[in-house]
């Protein structure tokens, strides 16, 4: 199985927004709404298209990660980090390391070019894996000042974030609230444009 790794082309978008809604139909709630934040995303300010990456097999997009400008406040001013978000795999490919391609190449690609550090909120089993450490470690914390396993960072550079303290910030695209109506309606109206797939109440959905 050859995975072919690249920068993302305006041809990739319809094929990413699939993969991602392959890639967390039913996860975390019943259907999902990642696949509308991919589309958001194309257009957002914050979003950085030269380390964004798209894993694919034989010409087809298989898998995909998303990186966008974010930021950290400390009482001395604005650090600029970045944030990704989601990085996907269509689950017939999964458990086949497309995912990890995709971080480890990404991550190396934004180190090269000097960005300072990544930090996320997701799955605590997963990116510890490849460096990341709970944002406590670095003296950050959420926007309330909270913290939580799933909310990780990564520096690219040697001691990027020493002595930082401050809270994290993402871009407003990232405000996916599913319990705004008329936030759901456009993500339901955006589905549309995809094959159909059911939508299933299970029991480890948390959103």
């Amino acid at each position: 199985m050859n995975i072919a790794i690249r920068k993302i082309t305006e041809n990739d978008h319809y094929e990413i927004e699939l993969v991602a809604k392959k890639a967390f139909w039913n996860l975390n709630m019943p259907g999902c709404d990642e696949h509308y934040l991919v589309h958001r995303l194309w257009n957002a300010q914050c979003y950085i298209p030269d380390i964004s990456l798209v894993a694919t097999i034989a010409g087809k997009a298989v898998g995909a990660v998303l990186y966008s400008k974010a930021k950290i406040e400390t009482v001395n001013g604005s650090i600029d980090i970045l944030t990704f978000g989601p990085l996907c795999v269509d689950p017939d490919y999964q458990k086949k390391g497309i995912g990890k391609k995709l971080l480890l190449e990404s991550m190396n690609l934004a180190a090269k070019k000097g960005y300072k550090a990544i930090f996320i909120c997701g799955v605590p089993e997963y990116y510890p894996k490849f460096g990341f450490k709970t944002a406590d470690t670095f003296g950050i914390t959420m926007p309330d000042s909270s913290n939580f396993d799933a909310f990780m960072g990564y520096e690219l550079q040697k001691d990027a974030l020493k002595g930082v303290t401050g809270k994290f910030y993402e871009a407003d695209v990232y405000d996916c609230d599913i319990h705004d109506e008329n936030y759901m309606k456009a993500v339901n109206e955006f589905d549309k444009n995809f094959p159909y797939m059911e939508k299933k109440v299970l029991p480890h959905q948390w959103r």
